[in-house]
């Protein structure tokens, strides 16, 4: 990720709290602080794996001491006892990256309790525990575009109607939602980042990956949920993880909502040819004619208030496609090349 341009001084020296610290956004986010000189904690129910994102990327660093920098890692979960326990102890954050989810639509059609748990409880502890102790850090919430549902029009902007069509996206309009009340209400700082498609590399699920692997184990032939005309804004995640930091330094502090999308529509037919080109392989193309409940039909949004704080996402999805074929044909080494020969 390239941090030349983001606000890289506000983050020197700065201490930042990244909720979900093991997850694939995540670890390009701290990639991306460490870099800029942060002091990072990252908390995760999950255990944080040795080949995590910022430790990989920490060798390409432009700084001198990346590769010695590592971030303070605590195994809990949000809205547990042990977490309000040590958010009350651990001092003082300058910056709060809440990015701990259930990020699964369809699978919220089938849990939405959990999903409620998840999504909008304990992001709603987090807030009331800011609240307690009277933080001063600025947060930036990982929302959705699964709040939008089905637009009424494309592309879609944040003043637009927010009609969820699953589980996941009411949780994550009800959650940021709070975030705003709290930030008007009570003072916070605070702002939301709604996430469209978001892929790339150390990715473990989604439509990218899901046509990836489904490539690599029948490389003849790509099946793909749908009938073609379903449309996508895939944003690569480096332009994510940018934007999570161009938004806690220089984002609006009263809960505003950001689009985080490409501006470019992708229907999943183009997507599925431009996945079998990065691989270099000739395959045939064939939908199911069946989606998945909870998904949307079309996705496409306009980042204009991101862009205007030098947020917007730069990266094509040609160029983000081949980032991703790298990394998944690295850690397929050898089923790639028996599906090449």
């Amino acid at each position: 990720m390239n941090q030349n341009d983001a606000p890289r001084s506000k983050f020197a020296g700065a201490r930042c709290l990244v909720t979900g610290g093991a997850g694939f956004i995540a670890g390009h986010l701290t990639a991306g602080l460490l870099d800029a000189g942060a002091e990072v904690v990252l908390v995760d129910e999950q255990p944080l794996a040795p080949d995590a994102t910022w430790n990989e990327r920490a060798q390409l660093s432009a700084r001198p001491d990346a590769a010695e920098r590592h971030p303070e890692f605590h195994q809990l979960s949000v809205g547990s006892e042990e977490f309000r326990q040590f958010f009350k102890g651990a001092g003082e954050f300058d910056f709060i990256f809440h990015l701990a989810a259930r990020a699964y639509a369809a699978g919220s059609v089938e849990t939405p309790v959990l999903d409620f748990t998840a999504n909008l409880v304990a992001t709603l502890d987090l807030l009331e525990l800011m609240r307690a102790t009277r933080s001063t850090a600025k947060l930036a919430f990982a929302s959705s575009a699964a709040v939008y549902g089905n637009p009424a029009k494309l592309p879609i902007d944040e003043p637009d109607v927010t009609v969820p069509v699953s589980p996941y996206g009411v949780s994550k309009l009800a959650a940021e939602r709070y975030v705003a009340v709290y930030a008007q209400l009570y003072g916070l700082r605070a702002a939301s980042l709604r996430l469209f498609s978001v892929y790339g590399p150390r990715q473990p699920k989604q439509v990218v990956y899901d046509l990836f692997r489904k490539l690599r184990d029948t490389p003849h032939e790509l099946v793909v949920l749908g009938d073609g005309s379903q449309v996508r804004d895939l944003v690569y995640v480096a332009d994510v993880a940018r934007a999570f930091m161009v938004v806690a330094a220089d984002g609006r502090s009263d809960g505003f909502a950001y689009n985080v999308a490409s501006g470019v529509s992708t229907s999943t037919a183009e997507l599925a040819q431009q996945i079998i080109e990065a691989q270099g392989l000739d395959a045939a193309i064939r939908f199911t004619g069946v989606t998945r409940p909870g998904d949307p039909e079309r996705w496409l949004g306009s980042c204009a208030p991101l862009a205007a704080i030098n947020g917007a996402p730069r990266h094509s999805l040609r160029d983000g496609l081949r980032a991703t074929a790298a990394w998944f044909n690295a850690v397929n080494a050898e089923q790639m090349q028996e599906a090449v020969s």
